[in-house]
């Protein structure tokens, strides 16, 4: 085998074995685990803090507020703590008239550094987390809480469902259709050892478990895998459920992904996720296999179509024919996905798209650094 072939096949076994074998392996792998009998709670329930992070949030967060006073937890041990980072609207009156236990009225520090600001203030054991525009099933809090019955979880995140916001020529996002694929990877991760990511929507965390990190580096991604370094597990809780609007373009969609790639990066290029003390073979593999093959698949998309092509034009042989022939039907998918609303169309356009905001982002951490604030994505709220 040439060089050339040998780059070909390596780069597109990993894209597949990325995409599809890593979730078939999880999956048997997940099944022949025995499951963990569910720990029964004693006593009375833990007081929670739930953390509303809120940067011009005036729109949705009096009905945020309201969710959460509606949950199915005791109101005594239950506290509402919305932390305005920076609001130049009237959220912080919003908030405090919709009956939001404490609200801090925080100078522009950023959504992490807000978050941190409200678990100091905090007087919770538990500390739940919650986005502005997020709506929580009534009975979400309770199985998330239910999940810290077992003394080894340190942080457990819910199963969030993107809804589509709007109709009409420009509602093409296909996020849910991901979501759902990415929801069961995360289940099958858990039940293994502990999941590789979870959701800014709808999560909790121990106190003492509580990491304050780089005010780039956001929860979703840096508390799992250093929740396990510190010997704590990650989970997932389905029953768990909130909802939030997606973003209804796709074009929408890849401008918000590549500004959460630049957040990303710099957790999987500096900030221990490559470091693998503390994981153990499983959650090593986990890591490699969900985290870091899926951030090289941009690199490896490119080098498998190079190389696919340079092997077709020296006449290599039918199968590399047929190998470029599918990647180029991708792409023509992808650009026809712009103009003819067909689902597989708009389908093989989110794939392109997310891939190349995967790279976007990883261009523009390198270029200019991550900022620490953020903005509503457009049609969210």
């Amino acid at each position: 085998m040439s060089a050339l072939a040998a780059v070909f096949w390596v780069s597109a076994g990993l894209l597949v074995y990325a995409q599809a074998g890593y979730p078939l392996a999880l999956a048997l792998a997940a099944a022949l685990v025995r499951s963990r009998p569910p720990a029964a709670g004693a006593g009375a329930p833990p007081e929670v803090s739930l953390i509303v992070p809120a940067h011009d949030e005036a729109a949705v967060v009096a009905a945020k507020v309201a969710n959460a006073r509606a949950l199915q937890w005791p109101r005594e041990a239950l506290e509402i703590v919305v932390c305005s980072d920076g609001s130049a609207d009237d959220t912080v009156a919003r908030a405090r008239d919709a009956g939001a236990d404490l609200v801090l009225d925080l100078p522009r520090v950023g959504k992490v550094r807000a978050q941190d600001a409200g678990v100091a203030a905090a007087r919770g054991e538990l500390l739940a987390f919650s986005d502005a525009n997020s709506t929580w099933d009534a009975a979400a809090l309770r199985e998330l809480a239910a999940a810290f019955a077992d003394p080894q979880v340190g942080y457990a995140c819910g199963q969030m469902r993107f809804v589509q916001a709007a109709a009409g020529p420009g509602a093409d996002n296909q996020e849910g259709l991901y979501w759902r694929y990415e929801m069961a990877i995360r289940g099958a991760e858990s039940r293994l050892r502990s999941v590789t990511a979870g959701n800014g929507g709808i999560y909790a965390v121990r106190r003492e478990a509580y990491l304050v990190v780089d005010e780039r580096m956001g929860h979703d991604l840096s508390f799992p895998f250093n929740m396990v370094k510190r010997g704590w597990r990650a989970v997932y809780v389905p029953a768990a459920r909130a909802t939030e609007k997606m973003v209804p373009s796709l074009d929408g969609e890849f401008a918000r992904k590549r500004r959460m790639m630049s957040h990303a990066w710099p957790i999987v290029l500096r900030g221990g996720m490559l470091a693998p003390r503390g994981y153990g073979l499983r959650y090593a593999w986990m890591i490699a296999s969900h985290r870091l093959l899926r951030y090289a698949a941009p690199a490896l998309h490119v080098l498998a179509l190079v190389s696919c092509a340079l092997l077709v034009a020296g006449g290599r042989g039918w199968v590399y024919d047929a190998c470029l022939a599918a990647q180029l039907v991708l792409i023509a998918g992808a650009l026809a996905g712009a103009r003819v609303r067909a689902r597989p169309l708009l389908v093989a356009r989110y794939y392109v798209l997310m891939q190349a905001a995967t790279a976007a982002g990883l261009w523009d951490y390198l270029r200019h650094g991550t900022p620490a604030g953020w903005s509503a994505p457009e049609g969210t709220r």
